[in-house]
């Protein structure tokens, strides 16, 4: 990324904004009521932009790829960029793009949405130590993402974006992310708000362990957010569209579109965009298309962005 920083970096920051929000009630899984959304059908109106590519002109202090060098700008000015560059007005900002939580600055987001005419439609939050051998850590990772889900409603939100955070030398347990996720899908249950998992991380968020956690839990709060691009990033397409696939089948209302990615060596693999959109469509998925522009570091996200939302509108077209 042409930092210090990783990507996971950026995702565990967000967890330090101080949150003061209020808990809930527990409930179990066999209670869980059904998510039900209806989602537009009118190919503009199912696009949404994600905050990520955009974050070298987002101020926030626990954003650290923040360039100052570039025209700042701030969260809740998001909505409307979208809207005036784009012409889509649904979005997904990060947790970690905010500055603060506090009532009014949430309202103020709340307020730059209803001026853009815009929607949140998911909400990307840090990594959690979901599978770690300490108890505690594990509990962390819950009651965090509690609070955020907490955020998630305060904002309208129908879901957040749950990214599982490793342990040093801790492989990924199924088991216990289960045991773990499963907690936060009943919350999420009691207020209405979907976690999704999405395949990111080439070793944490492996597509296939995330389908094994999701069925293991079969909690209809705990869904996938299936990445186009992401697990390209291994080298293996067929792996990559066999996982994308396998996640299509336990998402429900967000999946990320990239037409590129591009490694930390630089290396830069393409997407082939008719063949995901074929699989989502094989799959019956009704939910939003977030583009999630990838690319060199410092590249520009404006044109490729605009790029993303012209291929996806021909293709759904």
């Amino acid at each position: 990324m042409g930092n210090n920083f990783s990507r996971r970096d950026v995702l565990k920051r967000a967890s330090i904004l101080g949150l003061g929000l209020s808990g809930g009630v527990r409930i179990s899984s066999a209670a869980a009521r059904e998510p039900h959304l209806k989602f537009p059908t009118e190919p503009r109106s199912r696009l949404a932009v994600t905050s990520w590519p955009f974050r070298e002109f987002i101020d926030s202090p626990t954003n650290p790829y923040w360039k100052r060098q570039k025209p700042g700008m701030d969260i809740t000015e998001f909505p409307g960029m979208v809207a005036t560059n784009f012409d889509v007005h649904n979005v997904c900002p990060l947790a970690a793009h905010f500055r603060s939580t506090d009532a009014a600055y949430l309202d103020s987001f709340r307020q730059a949405l209803e001026k853009a005419q815009s929607h949140i439609v998911d909400f990307g939050l840090g990594g959690g130590r979901f599978w770690d051998p300490d108890a505690t850590k594990r509990q962390e990772a819950v009651d965090t993402g509690k609070h955020w889900i907490d955020v998630a409603v305060n904002l309208g939100s129908p879901s957040v974006r749950q990214h599982l955070g490793g342990s040093r030398s801790v492989k990924p347990d199924p088991d216990l992310a289960a045991q773990t996720l499963g907690q936060m899908a009943e919350y999420g249950a009691t207020k209405n708000i979907i976690v999704n998992l999405e395949n990111d991380d080439l070793h944490n968020e492996d597509p296939l362990f995330i389908v094994e956690v999701i069925e293991k839990v079969r909690n209809p709060y705990l869904r996938a957010l299936p990445d186009f691009g992401n697990t390209l990033l291994g080298g293996d397409a067929g792996y990559s569209e066999r996982g994308v696939a396998a996640m299509l089948k336990h998402a429900y209302g967000i999946c990320h579109v990239k037409d590129v990615v591009v490694t930390e060596s630089g290396k830069t693999y393409n997407v082939d965009l008719p063949k995901m959109f074929g699989l989502a469509k094989a799959s019956g998925f009704k939910g939003y298309f977030v583009m999630e522009w990838d690319g060199h570091p410092g590249e520009d996200p404006y044109p490729g962005t605009d790029r993303l939302v012209h291929e996806t509108l021909r293709i759904l077209s």
